[in-house]
């Protein structure tokens, strides 16, 4: 009984990092080696033969399958996701009948844009009238998520939250000392493993991950308690925030 209890709790740990799940089968072992030669992870093509930049993953293996592309998870036989040009490494996650975990890896290295990366702006969309910003040390309601407690960034929909997205800054005028947490509104949790983060002068991605939904989002099991970003010392300026699909 116990390890059939284990069994089922892995199961639903392969499956609680994505909402959308297809139906698969689970009916037997399987080595990685077998994994990897039932998988295929191929790139579209450009007009000049080059790689493009959309990846898509299949397997017919007869196991629970879990995707990794790009820092996201994609639960079924069948995943695509648009990428950055560069060198990528796709992982797959095999749980097998008796509760074996197998891997695969496929690294890929896209070359030219095929397809090109959609931008979802949370604030400082052009046009739109949000500008820059130069949040305050110790201000916590200067970087909050939160229509009601923050003072310039909007509620992240629960779409954005569930679905891992990264979130882009763009950040200027950084100084050399600008540092800070990663939070929640409720200063009940830290994301950044009790180390502040270091800014510079550029683009600054933060994944949202499974821990930071449970505790921000307002729906789905979420606890509504706002993702906050908080400098610590220094100062810079936010242009913009964005992800990218």
């Amino acid at each position: 009984m116990k390890k059939i209890f284990l069994f089922f709790a892995a199961v639903f740990l392969l499956f609680a990092c994505d909402p959308i799940t297809e139906e698969i089968k689970n009916g037997g072992n399987i080595t990685a080696d077998e994994l990897k030669a039932m998988s295929s992870v191929t790139v579209d093509l450009a007009d000049n033969g080059q790689n493009g930049n959309v990846i898509t993953c299949t397997t017919s293996a007869a196991v629970n399958a879990k995707w990794n592309i790009g820092g996201k998870e994609f639960v079924g036989n069948y995943a695509t996701k648009k990428m950055k040009l560069g060198e990528h490494n796709v992982t797959l996650t095999g749980l097998c009948a008796d509760g074996t975990i197998v891997t695969a890896e496929f690294p890929v290295t896209c070359s030219v844009i095929t397809d090109p990366l959609q931008r979802f702006y949370i604030y400082g969309e052009p046009g739109s009238g949000q500008e820059p910003f130069s949040p305050g040390a110790w201000d916590a309601a200067a970087m909050r998520f939160s229509d009601n407690e923050g003072k310039h960034l909007p509620f992240l929909s629960d779409e954005v939250y569930w679905g891992f997205k990264t979130l882009i800054f763009d950040l200027s005028d950084v100084s050399d000392d600008c540092a800070g947490r990663i939070m929640n509104g409720w200063w009940s949790a830290r994301y950044d493993g009790d180390t502040d983060v270091h800014w510079t002068n550029g683009l600054w991605e933060l994944p949202l991950t499974e821990a930071i939904a449970k505790d921000c989002a307002r729906g789905n099991g979420g606890s509504g308690k706002d993702l906050d970003i908080m400098v610590t010392s220094g100062s810079m300026t936010v242009n913009a925030i964005y992800y990218e699909e």
